[in-house]
Order: C-alpha cells, then structure tokens, then sequence
C-alpha cells in the first residue's frame, strides 16, 4: 500500500510509520516542520512538507497522488489552547477529508478521542472542552462524508511498550489507558483489513492479540 499519514511527526505516526515501512508499504508523512524530517526518514517514511493550518484542499490533494489510504493522527498537542485544537483537530480533519476526495483515494482513517459523544466536564477546562469539541466535529464530518471511513478512538495514551494485545469494539469499552504501540498496530492492521469502513471503534488494552481483535472487527 501506499498511505499517507497527516500529523506525521506524531507519536502514533511514527510508531504506525515503523510498522506500515516494515510490512513493505511505501509512507507519505505530511509534516509541518521541516526540522523534523530526519525523525520520519528514520522511521522508514518519506517527509512532504506541508503545514496543513495554511495549506488548501487542492495543494493537499496533490500530495495525495497515487495514494491507496489515508490516516489522520494530526493534533495540536497538549500545551495549545482552544484555538489550535479547532484549527488542527477539526479543520485539518477537514481538509484532509477534502483533500481525499478530490484525489479520489476513498479509505480515511481519522484518530480520534474518546468522550466526543458526552459533554466535558467543566473542571478539565477550556482547552479540554475545544479539544472534545474539535474532535466531535471532525467525526460528523467525515461519517457524512463518501468515503470508506474508519474512526478510532484509543483510551488514555501512554508510552508504554505495547503489549500486542487489546479491546477493540464499538462504542463503547471504557477509559482505560492503551499504549501507542498498540494504537499504531491496531491502524496498521485495520489498513490491511478493507472490510472494516463506516465504523467508530474504540481501543483499549486488553487480553485479545492485536491481528485477532481486528479480524473478529472485520468478521462482524
């Protein structure tokens, strides 16, 4: 396959970069810093500078060329306020939605959050509550969307070792924590596994062997 990963100096983009190059796959990193291309090289993907808060549907799209999928694991990180998490986790969703169909490559895979469908508490705060907000709204637009979409929605995100194993279901399984290694592993699988579209699933760690939990996704 070739995907390309928005955001894909993340932590999750990197780790899922490692294991998409490792299976053969050829990855597009779209990155905003320039500085940050020798980290993507290193993990085995091509950098393409493209900061997607300036950038237009059409400029994306071009950067889509030949691509078989795309993932969506951008974020404004946790020290930014409420107006980047709009400006990255909504409307760069969007435009990378935009931007899929008008190069015609149909599966998206968007990274989500959990609690989207639940108000936010008030004591996490404005940040907090943009940041759910962003991701709500990122979510509704791409399930109108015509495309073979996926969300995920991990738990609490650690940088633990991943454990290759997991809970995957529809909503919802709790909020509990998973590691990225076990994110990553999950969105490599679901890729390759092309009957699994058109749903919200949410991961946590769990018991059940990551190809495993995917496959029994793709059975049901």
């Amino acid at each position: 396959m070739r995907v390309v990963i928005a955001g894909g100096h993340g932590k999750i983009a990197l780790r899922l970069a490692r294991r998409l190059a490792g299976r053969g796959d050829t990855v597009l990193a779209l990155i905003r810093n320039p500085d940050h291309a020798a980290d993507v090289r290193a993990a085995g993907a091509e950098p393409v500078v493209c900061d997607l808060e300036r950038a237009t549907a059409g400029e994306v799209a071009g950067r889509l060329g030949g691509a078989d999928a795309v993932v969506f694991a951008a974020g404004a990180g946790p020290g930014s306020g409420a107006a980047r998490k709009d400006t990255v986790d909504r409307a760069a969703a969007v435009l990378m939605a935009d931007a899929a169909e008008r190069a015609g490559v149909r599966p998206f895979v968007q990274i989500s959050a959990m609690g989207v469908d639940t108000a936010p508490r008030e004591d996490r705060g404005e940040a907090w509550a943009a940041y759910i907000r962003a991701k709500k709204e990122a979510e509704e637009d791409l399930r109108a969307r015509d495309l073979d979409w996926l969300i995920l929605r991990p738990g609490r995100l650690t940088d633990d070792p991943g454990t290759g194993r997991v809970t995957l279901a529809g909503p919802y399984v709790g909020h509990e924590a998973v590691t990225r290694d076990d994110v990553a592993a999950v969105t490599a699988a679901l890729l390759h596994t092309p009957g699994v579209r058109h749903r919200v699933l949410e991961l946590i760690g769990g018991d059940t062997p990551v190809e495993e939990a995917v496959a029994t996704i793709g059975r049901e």
